[in-house]
């Protein structure tokens, strides 16, 4: 006979209140016990604020990530691990004396180590993780006069060759800011007031300082990497697995070494560059005498547009000075659009870079260069009918190119390409091997 009613209430209330409890349970286990704290001070903040850090711990779960992931005790375990490992981290902790609200975890995302240099892969976890965590966590202590700051350690994976052999190993990211800095970078407007408060703080990538700049023009050959390991390097001292381990106050938390804030303080971000009608008709008129130069004795190897003369513009909120040229490929050259622009590149763009450069020494008025070029294949009569594809490359990273110290790949990532007015990403050895579609 089926049951009644009341037969159901039974086991549905248990149902109920079984669910509530793992609930509980679960958001609890994002946020370290107390009685696991050493340190007698931290250990009563712990406590007190319990509830706050519940909170921040479910927002942050809540929280859609590209890839997986966990908070977690100890960083560098690889993904089936830590399914089954302790996932409490949320802890008050401290770092060069003041009291933070620190936060660990493990992030499963794996970064190419030729295509990604260091710099924008702690960019990358910076802006997809630890951003977000913060936007989460902030809120729920932002009037807790007790924080000083927050330190957030993100663990992420690198994929490069190891003498020879292909291997994926993890490198952690280490971001401290002050209260203040925190606060600022959240309720910042744009991204010059972002970059500002990101500045108040201090940044690890494997115990190495290095800088993030918002900003995707700022190239990763310049100042933001220059203090990164090469993963992919034989040192033993660039073995993540050899890094010391930080003390901390919860028992058992291992994180990543973080050394002194170093005592040159940061500088700030140089003002926004002023690109105004008149600002451009200034460059242009005082640089005029060279780029006549340029035109002159390059034009048998650049091919300039004679109706289109060089000329400075605004692009990307800097000064740009744009150069149109006619690509004339051959014939085995045809394909897709990413082929021809990448043909293009190799064979007339890039070998315009050192010549051009040759006439400019230490230039501060602008920012970097556009080639705004028409492709043009046998047989083509119809300039109309060519791909029109632009190239827009900061200066620092086409000195980077010059000294031979990046690759034209690099260079590429480091700017911008349009085709047809669109942009995309163009990858040489992909665009040229014809899989680019």
């Amino acid at each position: 006979m089926p049951k009644s009613r009341a037969g159901w209430l039974g086991p549905l209330l248990f149902l109920a209140i079984f669910f509530v409890i793992f609930l509980s349970s679960a958001l609890l286990a994002q946020v370290v016990s107390p009685v696991e704290i050493k340190d007698a001070g931290l250990r009563g903040l712990q406590q007190q604020y319990m509830d706050d850090l519940t909170r921040a711990g479910q927002d942050i779960l809540s929280i859609q990530f590209d890839y997986p992931f966990y908070l977690s005790r100890k960083l560098d375990l690889d993904q089936a691990r830590q399914q089954v490992a302790d996932q409490s981290s949320i802890r008050f902790d401290t770092y060069n004396g003041k009291t933070v609200v620190a936060i660990t975890g493990n992030y499963y995302a794996a970064y190419s180590a030729q295509k990604i240099t260091p710099a924008q892969r702690a960019r990358s976890t910076f802006l997809n993780v630890v951003m977000p965590i913060l936007r989460a966590a902030v809120p729920h202590v932002q009037n807790n006069q007790q924080v000083q700051g927050f330190a957030i350690e993100v663990s992420h994976h690198i994929v490069g060759k190891v003498m020879g052999v292909a291997m994926e190993h993890p490198e952690n990211l280490m971001v401290f800011l002050p209260r203040t800095g925190a606060l600022k970078l959240l309720v910042a407007k744009d991204e010059t007031a972002q970059q500002s408060a990101l500045l108040q703080g201090a940044i690890f990538l494997n115990a190495q300082p290095v800088s993030i700049w918002l900003n995707d023009t700022v190239p990763p050959n310049g100042n933001a990497g220059s203090n990164s390991k090469d993963p992919n390097s034989d040192d033993p001292a660039d073995d993540v697995s050899a890094k010391p381990k930080l003390e901390t106050a919860a028992a058992g938390t291992e994180a990543t070494s973080i050394p002194a804030v170093p005592v040159k303080p940061k500088e700030p971000p140089p003002p926004p560059r002023d690109i105004s009608t008149e600002a451009l008709a200034t460059v242009q008129l005082s640089n005029q005498p060279i780029v006549d130069e340029i035109v002159k004795g390059l034009d048998s190897q650049a091919h300039f547009v004679a109706y289109a003369p060089p000329r400075f513009i605004a692009f990307r909120q800097g000064i740009y000075l744009e150069l149109s040229v006619n690509s004339d490929l051959p014939a085995s050259a045809a394909g897709s659009r990413y082929k021809l622009a990448a043909l293009a590149f190799d064979e007339h763009v890039a070998r315009l870079i050192r010549p051009l450069l040759s006439y400019f020494k230490d230039e501060k008025e602008f920012d970097g260069f556009g080639f705004s070029t028409n492709i043009h294949l046998p047989g083509k009569a119809n300039p109309g009918g060519s791909e029109a594809v632009e190239f827009f490359f900061p200066l620092t990273a086409m000195r980077c190119y010059e000294k031979y110290d990046c690759t034209g790949q690099q260079l590429l990532d480091a700017g911008t390409v349009l085709i047809n007015g669109e942009r995309v990403a163009l990858d040489l050895q992909i665009a040229e091997g014809g899989s680019n579609r």
